[in-house]
């Protein structure tokens, strides 16, 4: 498996993956794959961030992470994540996130929040952001916001979190 920054030439083909991957994904609305293509034209775009996993020449797999505000800080949320389901649970999720954290970490960032699985990122570090002051925007269950820390920074961090409109369709 190779994990790389996105191109341009990969957009067709990161939109079909993101389409399948949440196809059959229970809290899905459908637009993941339209928020990608609207976040990629906007300045909390980061292209370092955006990152493929190949497998033998194949993309199967998919990460973002954007900026959002968290009180005055500029911090990252990870949105999304996807990986066709042929090829889940096979790693492949697991080498994108941490490739990612990898990058956020030496980009400067302290912080990556992320609405998802309480049964998935957890295991990857993440806890519920309200346990460290910082509050979703959203209203959820608090054990499905979580934040993961980049540094010891993270204590200074607090507030609601605002992110870009992108996320609003």
């Amino acid at each position: 498996m190779i994990i790389r920054q996105e191109t341009q030439e990969d957009h067709q083909e990161v939109h079909r993956l993101i389409k399948k991957a949440f196809k059959s994904t229970r809290y899905s609305d459908g637009m993941e794959q339209d928020i990608v293509e609207a976040l990629r034209k906007g300045e909390t775009f980061v292209p370092e961030l955006s990152l493929i996993a190949e497998v033998n020449g194949q993309v199967v797999g998919y990460i973002l992470f954007t900026k959002v505000k968290i009180g005055d800080a500029t911090q990252l949320t990870l949105a999304p994540l996807a990986v066709l389901p042929e090829f889940q649970r096979q790693g492949i999720g697991r080498a994108l996130i941490a490739e990612g954290h990898r990058i956020a970490k030496a980009l400067g960032y302290d912080c990556v929040v992320v609405l998802g699985s309480d049964a998935y990122y957890p295991q990857f570090g993440y806890i519920p952001a309200a346990q460290v002051g910082i509050q979703s925007p959203y209203d959820i269950p608090s054990k499905n916001y979580m934040v993961y820390a980049l540094s010891n920074k993270i204590a200074s961090i607090k507030g609601l979190v605002r992110y870009p409109k992108a996320f609003d369709m």
